[in-house]
């Protein structure tokens, strides 16, 4: 029942939202709402692993739902970040107006997150991974505008050629007679090696449009400058890892790391990683739009994750990397979102090269700023760097010339992400001495909150990360 509450809980509260006019009492809500759902989300992880059959399509499909501790990691993560974004959107959509629209959409896309984090096999994982599209994708055409058309129909169309692709891989494996339940470390499919491996590239593939993999990943670009930014935030820090978490549980679960290990699949899908990581920093580094240059960010720093989870070494190390990857870059890019909202917000600059003198006018925006900023470029103690170390560690233990090869291009792109981050905090905190900033217009105290909330936990784990990294070596021993 829990489980089913975890889900219903946001749509019923998007529902009551589209229909409530007083904003006070809408915003109420909606708090209200993503905390009911988080708590009964928590609460429905059960240690014994038992699921729950909603519907039976057939003798092999249904819809059935499961917490285990994959499930736990990604519910408190969305949940957490969801609440915080949401506080600094109370703020920032008195900006960008159609509250009611924006708050819905939010809350429905925030039930889709939790189908997907409790999916049990592909048919329902399949489902909510759609669904997850349709609900946020009015979020990134919420101004209206012509622009915002084009930017989520590209959204749109991205996301449903990748899921397409995937659905293929699905059909490949249901021919050859396989159930597609998740189990622990997966190894159960059975038929033709060369069938699985191509529906295994075609479902890695698929997924991988979402999380921003080449060569499928060019709608984060288009998506990001024109979408409000909390929405922004949840689609960099969150829907994109909604693709991670879909590669993860058909490459581990379905398929085992023992059935990838030293196949074309694997290199074919660390090329890709690598190839991303490098691309997305060097397109980031000449963009001037500061969301757009973000949004490049992203497309670099989500497939460190992807390059983490196929290096496939023997310890695990290289999946410790990526969730601790992850999650700080959920943290560091929602902080980084959020300031730029603030910015929007208070002074209406949107380019890179207006910037200069900012960190006068806005002080503790910009200190967030630059804080999330050294996290994301890996610098200790920030989060950023203990992520980037075991991702290094993990491709080394491999003997592997490609994942040397890919370690190379995370120092190389960890270069470049300072490149295009320092210098918009060097302008905006020394701009010259003789340079007028203006008068203070920091953002109202629900619009800060949440900005020191996220910059502060990539400190703070960072210098303490213990915790984490023992969290996701269970997870690793789970997977592989």
């Amino acid at each position: 029942m829990l489980m089913l509450l975890a889900i219903l809980i946001p749509v019923v509260g998007a529902v009551l939202v589209f229909r409530t006019e007083d904003a006070a009492k809408r915003r109420r809500l909606c708090a209200a709402s993503i905390v009911s759902a988080w708590l009964c989300a928590t609460l429905a992880i059960i240690p014994d692993g038992s699921d729950i059959t909603l519907l039976r399509l057939s003798d092999t499909l249904s819809l059935r739902f499961a917490f285990d501790g994959l499930s736990l990691f990604f519910v408190n993560l969305v949940g957490f970040i969801w609440f915080l974004v949401e506080f600094h959107a109370f703020g920032y959509m008195k900006h960008e107006g159609k509250e009611p629209q924006f708050f819905g959409f939010f809350l429905l896309t925030y039930a889709a997150l939790i189908g997907l984090a409790s999916a049990k096999n592909a048919v329902t994982l399949y489902m909510f991974f759609e669904l997850m599209t349709l609900c946020s994708m009015p979020l990134v055409l919420h101004n209206g505008s012509e622009q915002s058309r084009r930017a989520s129909f590209a959204y749109l169309g991205y996301s449903t050629l990748g899921a397409s692709l995937a659905l293929l891989g699905f059909f490949l494996l249901a021919a050859q007679g396989n159930d597609l339940t998740f189990l622990a470390k997966g190894g159960q499919l059975v038929g033709d090696e060369k069938t699985l491996l191509a529906a295994a590239f075609l479902i890695i593939l698929g997924f991988g449009a979402k999380a921003g993999m080449v060569p499928l990943q060019m709608w984060l670009t288009e998506a990001h400058p024109v979408a409000p930014s909390p929405a922004s935030a949840v689609l960099s820090g969150l829907i994109t890892k909604g693709g991670v978490l879909a590669i993860i549980r058909c490459s581990f679960q379905l398929f085992g790391a023992e059935m990838l290990r030293g196949t074309w699949v694997q290199t074919a899908i660390l090329v890709l990683s690598i190839i991303t990581i490098f691309t997305g920093s060097m397109l980031a580094l000449r963009e001037k739009l500061l969301k757009k240059r973000m949004a490049y960010s992203t497309i670099s720093n989500v497939s460190y994750v992807l390059f983490g989870l196929f290096v496939l070494d023997e310890a695990g190390m290289g999946v410790v990397g990526a969730f601790l990857q992850i999650l700080f870059h959920a943290l560091a890019k929602d902080a980084l979102f959020l300031c730029a909202g603030s910015i929007i917000f208070a002074t209406g600059k949107t380019r890179v090269d207006e910037l200069k003198g900012i960190g006068r006018r806005m002080p503790v925006t910009m200190w967030c700023f630059a804080i999330a900023s050294l996290s994301l470029i890996g610098i200790p103690p920030m989060g950023g760097f203990i992520a980037k170390y075991c991702l290094a560690m993990g491709a080394l233990a491999t003997s592997s010339t490609l994942a040397t090869v890919g370690v190379v291009t995370l120092m190389v792109s960890a270069l470049l992400t300072a490149f295009y981050l320092l210098p918009i905090v060097a302008a905006a905190f020394f701009p010259g001495r003789d340079f007028d900033a203006g008068e203070r217009c920091e953002v109202e105290k629900t619009m800060l909150v949440p900005q020191i909330v996220f910059a502060g936990l990539t400190v703070i784990l960072g210098m303490f990360p213990m915790g984490l990294t023992a969290f996701a070596a269970i997870i690793n021993g789970w997977l592989l």
